[in-house]
């Protein structure tokens, strides 16, 4: 069985308050990072916001869920249209690894992997706050890498609010309490 088969789409709790998910995309492993660190590309699955790669420059980062997929399907009650969020750089080794900020309250990393002519991409989410967060942020991110996939891929992406609803279910189902 090949890692691309066995590669499991969902986020997993390796810590009490960290979440770790992997995508496998296509390469080359340039064209994966430009999509995490080109403010043009990132907005198309994530966020906008230029970012200075070196260490400890600041960024912004503004989502625009809305924007993601066409139909954006039905943005639940209590989510703005449009939110922004202080963050900044705290490792980096370009083409292979990107940590920052999670505004004042986590970090995330990204790192990329060349597997043949795929890349893995594995992030994780340290220091989520609470289990009503680790459901939020875990579908969050397992929509938006759903997205990055598709875009990368040539495919036209699923609806940004449906599948991050019914992906807080199933992460509500697969994340003990």
């Amino acid at each position: 069985m090949t890692e691309t088969a066995t590669l499991d789409a969902y986020g997993v709790v390796t810590e009490p308050a960290t979440l770790k998910i992997e995508r496998l995309l296509p390469g080359p492993v340039e064209r994966v990072w430009d999509y995490l660190t080109k403010s043009d590309l990132r907005r198309q699955w994530l966020a906008a916001g230029e970012m200075d790669l070196q260490v400890d420059a600041p960024f912004e980062l503004t989502w625009r869920n809305d924007e993601l997929t066409d139909p954006p399907g039905v943005r639940p009650e209590g989510f703005s249209e449009q939110h922004s969020m202080q963050s900044r750089i705290t490792e980096l080794d370009p083409l292979h690894k990107l940590t920052f900020t999670w505004g004042d309250c986590g970090s995330v990393t990204m790192t990329l992997q060349p597997k043949g002519q795929d890349v893995l991409l594995t992030l994780v989410h340290h220091r989520i706050s609470d289990r009503k967060n680790m459901l939020m942020v875990g579908a969050g991110w397992h929509m938006h890498l759903d997205i990055l996939a598709a875009r990368i891929n040539g495919r036209k992406p699923q609806p940004f609010w449906d599948g991050w609803l019914r992906l807080r279910d199933e992460y509500d189902q697969r994340i003990g309490v």
